[in-house]
């Protein structure tokens, strides 16, 4: 299995359309062999003293972190699956984003405990 993780800030008042943008893409990248899409609203997402995710993605007072990941079958199939989606035209439809992606923080990850 290979895990796409994502935390990013997203306008308070952006929830229902951040949650239409992120289906979107996620119906895409479903067809193109994600085994699974995972948003998550921050509902318990304490300040920290020295980091933590607010400051990790520069939050702003009317802003909510989300965490969201995707999980596939595989490094190769998320490379195929990413490259496929940012050739796909629906993806134009959706490419406005609801919050600032120069603050969202992404990398692909390769599982080491599963339970």
């Amino acid at each position: 299995m290979y895990v796409d993780g994502f935390i990013l800030a997203v306008p308070t008042a952006n929830k229902e359309s951040y949650a239409k943008f992120a289906a979107a893409a996620g119906e895409i990248f479903r067809e193109l062999g994600a085994l699974s899409v995972m948003e998550a609203w921050g509902d318990d997402v304490p300040e920290g003293k020295v980091n933590s995710m607010h400051s990790a993605v520069m939050r702003k007072e009317d802003e909510t972190v989300v965490f969201s990941w995707t999980t596939w079958p595989d490094k190769e199939t998320r490379d195929k699956g990413w490259a496929a989606a940012m050739a796909d035209p629906r993806m134009e439809g959706i490419k406005d984003m609801p919050f600032d992606g120069s603050r969202m923080i992404y990398g692909g990850f390769i599982p080491i405990v599963e339970m």
